[in-house]
């Protein structure tokens, strides 16, 4: 980080990468409030866009009509892990942008290299502003946002396990086509032009699929606190 000597010697930027169904979330947010660091969830700002572009009658099929409005909305995202906010031109979204219909539309959004951009820009303005630290979670941290993390780490886990854990997150899902909806997901994200969905070299993979939560974050924890001490 260009600012890093103004930091404190324990401030860490970890970077947790990986697909949906991962654990990815809830492991940064628990990780975040035990260490005292800022958090932010990257898919979010994404679907605060996507809610953004659908609100406003934005054809999502159109990337051209998207890169045309990608700098209009103003997304502001708190970092608390306890109680982490999002709000679009000054309205709260944490609630809207977790509907069907926002997730189903959010990887062509996201794929459009000026949202990218712009969210991008976002992204590491928050990190560079987290005096004591911050976990950012997404899918392209390791890789393209944050490339100097401290700490990079990409969770993965078998399609059963996250299409359980999804089907159990949104309420009266069938775990088949929460799967193949994932799986769906999974190839868009993976295979877009501008910053794909992957494993950075230099992260530390943890496969999430045969542990509890609480061993994902006791294990993620555990590798902050060793790269802390190693600074």
């Amino acid at each position: 980080m260009e600012n890093g000597a103004a930091r404190p010697a324990q401030a860490v930027i970890v970077a947790i990468d990986g697909p949906s169904g991962t654990g990815k979330s809830s492991t940064s947010k628990a990780v975040a409030a035990q260490l005292g660091l800022s958090y932010l969830d990257t898919g979010a700002q994404y679907r605060a866009i996507t809610w953004w572009m659908v609100t406003n009658g934005i054809d999502i099929t159109d990337p051209t009509a998207i890169a045309a409005v990608a700098g209009k909305p103003e997304i502001i995202s708190g970092t608390d892990p306890s109680a982490p906010a999002i709000t679009v031109d000054g309205t709260d979204v944490a609630g809207p942008i977790r509907t069907q219909e926002v997730t189903s539309k959010v990887s062509a959004v996201s794929a459009v290299p000026e949202v990218r951009a712009r969210i991008t820009e976002l992204q590491r303005s928050i990190a560079a502003a987290a005096g004591l630290g911050i976990v950012v979670e997404g899918r392209d941290i390791g890789t393209t946002v944050l490339p100097n993390a401290d700490l990079k780490i990409f969770l993965t886990a078998s399609p059963e396990a996250r299409a359980s854990r999804r089907s159990g997150e949104l309420k009266g899902a069938d775990v088949n086509s929460t799967r193949e909806a994932l799986l769906k997901r999974d190839a868009a994200d993976s295979s877009r032009k501008t910053s794909p969905l992957a494993k950075a070299d230099d992260a530390v993979e943890v496969d999430t699929s045969d542990l509890t939560l609480q061993q994902v974050i006791e294990c993620v924890v555990t590798l902050v606190e060793e790269k802390r001490a190693a600074k």
